[in-house]
């Protein structure tokens, strides 16, 4: 069986969806793995260290695809209309094909892996169970840009941090606002509390709160988060009253703060816009707010993707996929996701041994045999 391992082409996307360590568990395991040349150079990976764990090295993406039964991949295959080249196309057909594909932003592309005849895996429908935790990519790479969202506000804010006792008076201490307590919210908090700013957080979930808490962030609740929890643990949108009380208690607390974090996301829809121009022509002068939901919209009305721009004084960081600012690592922790969610598939031999009853398998796979599987898209149409 061959593994695919293509350079990723999207614009800005610098991780990789193997690393010389998982290349070398997977040729124990049978496999035979190519890996594009290039492909990892821009991490610092050079294509001798694929070659001494065991991967041959294909001269271009063609020659990389040829005859694969298994394509990884960061991110969703680029297409014409994107304005790049079909990479779809070079896919085999009945190869599998799994990564981050984020069905929501392209549905459309569903019904391409449907005609090329390629079984699409989608690891964000990974379901939350215990076997799962391992293989959980969008937490591994979510961690990753809580840490970086923090880095990157300390370098766009002109001050420091921490409190600095000096023989020439006392730097007060930085407030910092994480707005979404999930995965990256919880890694922003206990980074900034490492580099000694005061923290306060707050979310729709009540259960984040004693996260929070042990953390060292103040927590601030809005009444009525009763039902702000899907049963996925992801949070709900809320209703107008709720919304209103929340626009309330965060318009207050940034008029305080100097650094601002959001988080804030629904899985499938536009991200919520918690901080609305108004809010941020009340904050101070020279306040920095990182917005990582970006991707989807945006947290920050004034958000701009890929752009730093300042507004009422208030820069505002609005980079899109945060985890490729520290590809090296994101590249690094993606790997090991892929090696845990490919090793139980590949049976005795090296041969792919698929059970599509598998509750891993029927709640990442999008398409294959040619139809559109998943429930979510197949009632869409």
């Amino acid at each position: 069986m061959r593994i695919a391992v293509p350079r990723e082409r999207r614009e800005g996307e610098r991780r990789i969806a193997a690393t010389p360590e998982t290349v070398r568990k997977l040729c124990a395991l049978g496999a035979e793995v190519a890996v594009e040349a290039g492909a990892a150079t821009a991490i610092g990976i050079v294509d001798h260290a694929f070659l001494q764990a065991g991967a041959m090295i294909a001269r271009d993406e063609g020659a990389t695809l040829e005859g694969a039964a298994v394509v990884l991949k960061v991110q969703r295959p680029l297409t014409t209309a994107e304005g790049g080249p079909d990479e779809l196309a070079s896919v085999p057909r009945g190869a599998l094909l799994v990564g981050l594909l984020d069905p929501f932003a392209d549905p459309a592309l569903l019904e391409g892996y449907a005609r090329a005849g390629v079984a699409a895996l989608a690891l964000e429908f990974l379901p939350r169970i215990t076997r799962a935790q391992t293989m959980d990519a969008l937490s591994s790479q979510s961690n990753l840009a809580g840490y970086r969202a923090v880095i990157e506000a300390a370098a766009a804010f002109d001050r420091a941090l921490p409190m600095m006792m000096t023989a020439a008076g006392t730097i007060p201490a930085a407030r910092v606002f994480v707005i979404g307590g999930g995965v990256a919210g919880l890694q922003a908090i206990a980074t900034a509390r490492r580099l000694g700013a005061i923290v306060s957080a707050t979310d729709v979930r009540p259960a984040v709160k004693e996260q929070a808490e042990s953390l060292g962030a103040r927590f601030l609740a809005v009444a009525g988060t009763e039902g702000g929890e899907t049963a996925a643990g992801y949070a709900r949108e809320m209703d107008e009253a709720f919304r209103r009380r929340q626009a309330e208690l965060i318009h207050e607390t940034l008029k305080k703060q100097d650094i601002v974090i959001t988080t804030a996301l629904i899985p499938g829809r536009r991200a919520p816009v918690l901080i609305t121009e108004a809010m941020v022509q009340d904050m101070k002068p020279g306040a920095v707010i990182v917005d990582l939901a970006v991707d989807a919209g945006g947290n920050c009305a004034l958000s701009c993707p890929d752009e730093v721009v300042t507004v009422h004084g208030v820069r505002i960081v609005g980079y899109r996929n945060m985890p490729s600012r520290i590809a090296h690592d994101a590249s690094q922790l993606y790997a090991r996701n892929l090696l845990h969610f490919l090793a139980p598939l590949i049976g005795t031999g090296g041969a792919l041994a698929l059970d599509w009853q598998d509750e891993i398998l029927r709640a990442t796979c999008l398409a294959r045999e040619g139809a559109v599987v998943h429930p979510v898209f197949a009632r869409a149409g």
